[in-house]
C-alpha cells in the first residue's frame, strides 16, 4: 500500500512539474521580453495592427512625440503600416499618456486588449522602454526593412507594470585599440536601446590610438591617432620582445567632431546617453607622441603598437592641465552627457618618482607619495568639470590617495572599490570583471577566437548581483547600476564584437533591470530562445552557446 501511495505522489509531483515547465514554456513564447517586466497579467486575444490603427499621443511634448516616432518608423518598413494620428478615443487605437504620478523617471504601465494598448509612463524615456517591450511582443519579423511575409500583425493581450531596478544601466566599447564604422556604432546603440540600456560609454583614447577629432590640437589625430602596426596574438607588456610577432601593417583613423555629433544625437533619439572617456593621467602614449611637452621625460614618444600598461604618462605640470582643460572643453561641447570619463586606471608612478617637477611637487603639497600626486591630478581635473556643470567618473583606482569630492567610481577590480566608496557616500557603478568583461572567454571550446583571457559566459553574468552583502541598505542606495566593458585588444571587426557581446548584454540587461527576486536562469533561457530569432532578424553575429546548452536540455 505504501508503495503505492508513493508512486501515486510521484506521479502528480511529475504531473505538476510538467504543467509548470509547459505554462512557463508557454509564457516564454508568448511574452519573450527580456529583461523581464516587473508585472506581467496574461490576458487572453490580442491586438491586431493594420491599415486602420491609428496613434493617439496624449500630450505636446517633443520627446515624447520623438519616442512615438520610433514606433512609426518602425513599423512601416516590414509591415507596410502607416499609423497616422487620432486625437480622439475609439477603437484600434494606441494611445501614449504622460503620468505624473508614476514614482520611476522610466517607469511604464501597458494595457493591451483586443481593441486599444494604452501606454502610461512618466516620461517620455519611459515610453520609449515601453515601445521597446511592445516591439519584443510583435513577430520578429517587424525588425526587417522591407515588405515581411506574416499573415497578422499583432500583440498579445496583458496587463505590464514596469520600471526599472537601476538608474546605470551600461555598455562600453574602446575603440581606442580598434575602431569601428559611425554605421557599427549606430547598430549597437540600436542593439543596447532594444534591451533597455540607458548609458553608452564610448572609450576614445589610448596608449595605442587617439580616437577623436580636438580642433585646438590637431596633432593629436594627425599623429596620436596612427601607430606604425599592431602586435600579434598574445602580447602585453610582460612579453619578450624577441617573442613579439607584428602585422607590418600601419592602422589609423578617428571619428571626426561632425560624426561624434552624429552618433550623440542618435543615441539621444534613443533615450541614450553616451559617455566620452578621456583617459588621464595614464593610457596616454598617443597624447604624448603628438604633443611631447605633456610628458616627464619630453619624449620622443610612439604611440603603442603592442598591448599593456606603459610607464610614460601625463606629467601633472600646468601645461599638461590647460592641455586637458582644453580638449575636455571641446569634448563637453559634443557631449551633453552630465558624465565625463577620465579614466584613472593602471598609472604606472616610476616617471613621477624620477621627474623632478613632480617631486618637488610633492614636496611643496606635503603629499605623502604618488599615489597623492595621482589624487590631485583627478580632484584639479574633477574641480574644473564641476565647474562646468559636469561630473566626473573613474575607474576605482582613483580611490588611491584620496578620492575626489564628486567622484563616481567604476569598481573594476572585484566588488572591493565599490564596497570602499559606497561607504565612503559616493556612487558607484559596478563593473567588475569577473562578471562584466565582455572580452573573456565565454567558452571554453578550443574554437573560441582569441580573447584576453578569463571565462564569463551568459549564465556567469546572469548571476551577478551589484549590491555586496557588506552594504547596509543606506549603503546600498550609492549603487546606482552596472556595467559591461568592451576591451578590443583582440576584437579587429564589428562581427566579432558583436559575438563577445552578444547574448551576455541580455543576460546583464535583466541583471539591471528586473527585480532580483524575479530573476530565473531557465525562463530567461527560453526568453533568449525566442530574442534570439530577433537577434536573426537584425543581422548580428551573436554567440550561441547558451541556446546550444538549452537545446541539449530540451531535446532530452
Amino acid at each position: 500500500m505504501m508503495k503505492t501511495t508513493k508512486k501515486v505522489i510521484g506521479f502528480v509531483f511529475c504531473v505538476i512539474i510538467t504543467a509548470f515547465s509547459v505554462k512557463a514554456q508557454t509564457n516564454a513564447d508568448r511574452y519573450p521580453i527580456i529583461p523581464k517586466p516587473k508585472q506581467l497579467i496574461a490576458q487572453k486575444g490580442e491586438f491586431v495592427i493594420d491599415k486602420g490603427t491609428k496613434i493617439n499621443v496624449n500630450s505636446k511634448d517633443a520627446n515624447l512625440q520623438k519616442a512615438v516616432s520610433f514606433l512609426v518608423d518602425l513599423l512601416e518598413p516590414s509591415t507596410g503600416i502607416k499609423l497616422g494620428s487620432n486625437k480622439g478615443s475609439g477603437k484600434n487605437v494606441i494611445a501614449f499618456t504622460l503620468d505624473p504620478t508614476l514614482e520611476n523617471a522610466e517607469a511604464y504601465r501597458i494595457a493591451i486588449t483586443t481593441k486599444n494598448i494604452n501606454v502610461r509612463s512618466k516620461t517620455a524615456a519611459g515610453a520609449f522602454r515601453a515601445i521597446q517591450t511592445l516591439r519584443q511582443l510583435m513577430p520578429v519579423e517587424v525588425e526587417q526593412k522591407q515588405a515581411a511575409n506574416v499573415a497578422k500583425w499583432s500583440v498579445p493581450c496583458a496587463i505590464i507594470e514596469d520600471a526599472p531596478r537601476f538608474e546605470y544601466r551600461g555598455i562600453h566599447l574602446d575603440v581606442g585599440r580598434h575602431m569601428f564604422p559611425v554605421e557599427f556604432i549606430k547598430k549597437y546603440i540600436d542593439l543596447l536601446a532594444l534591451f533597455k540600456y540607458n548609458n553608452f560609454h564610448w572609450h576614445l583614447t589610448e596608449d595605442q590610438g587617439w580616437r577623436i577629432e580636438i580642433k585646438k590640437y590637431p596633432k593629436l589625430t594627425t599623429i596620436g591617432s596612427y601607430r606604425e602596426e599592431t602586435a600579434v596574438g598574445k602580447t602585453t607588456t610582460g612579453t619578450s620582445i624577441i617573442d613579439r610577432k607584428y602585422d607590418c601593417t600601419p592602422y589609423k583613423g578617428f571619428y571626426t567632431q561632425d560624426e561624434v555629433r552624429e552618433v550623440v544625437k542618435y543615441a539621444q533619439d534613443r533615450f541614450i546617453n553616451v559617455i566620452p572617456e578621456i583617459e588621464m593621467p595614464g593610457h596616454a602614449l598617443a597624447a604624448l607622441s603628438a604633443y611631447p611637452i605633456l610628458g616627464c621625460t619630453h619624449g620622443p614618444y610612439d604611440v603603442a603598437t603592442h598591448w599593456g600598461v606603459f610607464n610614460d604618462v601625463f606629467c601633472p605640470r600646468d601645461t599638461t592641465f590647460k592641455f586637458l582643460e582644453n580638449v575636455l572643453t571641446e569634448v563637453m561641447d559634443l557631449f551633453p552627457s552630465k558624465y565625463i570619463h577620465i579614466g584613472g586606471d593602471e598609472c604606472p608612478k616610476e616617471r613621477w618618482k624620477t621627474c623632478y617637477h613632480c617631486q618637488t611637487m610633492i614636496k611643496e603639497k606635503g603629499f605623502k607619495d604618488e599615489h597623492e600626486l595621482q589624487s590631485y591630478f583627478i580632484q584639479r581635473i574633477e574641480k574644473f568639470l564641476n565647474g562646468k556643470g559636469r561630473q566626473i567618473i573613474g575607474w576605482d583606482e582613483i580611490l588611491e590617495g584620496g578620492l575626489a569630492p564628486n567622484a563616481t567610481v567604476m569598481s573594476w577590480r572585484g566588488i572591493e572599490g565599490g564596497i570602499a566608496a559606497a561607504k565612503q557616500q559616493h556612487d558607484v557603478i559596478m563593473t567588475p570583471g569577473g562578471f562584466c568583461y565582455f572580452d573573456h572567454y565565454q567558452s571554453k571550446d578550443k574554437s573560441e577566437p582569441l580573447a584576453i583571457g578569463g571565462f564569463t559566459n551568459v549564465e556567469k553574468v546572469y548571476s551577478f548581483e551589484p549590491i555586496p552583502t557588506e552594504l547596509s541598505a543606506d549603503q546600498a542606495k550609492y549603487i546606482k547600476g552596472a556595467q559591461a566593458n568592451v576591451w578590443t585588444e583582440y576584437i579587429k571587426t564589428s562581427d566579432h564584437v558583436e559575438y563577445m557581446v552578444f547574448p551576455r548584454a541580455l543576460a546583464l540587461s535583466e541583471v539591471v533591470w528586473s527585480q532580483k527576486a524575479s530573476k530565473n536562469y531557465a525562463d530567461f533561457l527560453l526568453r533568449l530562445q525566442k530574442q534570439a530569432l530577433r537577434l536573426d532578424q537584425l543581422k548580428v553575429n551573436y554567440a550561441r552557446h547558451a541556446l546550444t546548452k538549452l537545446e541539449d536540455t530540451t531535446s532530452k
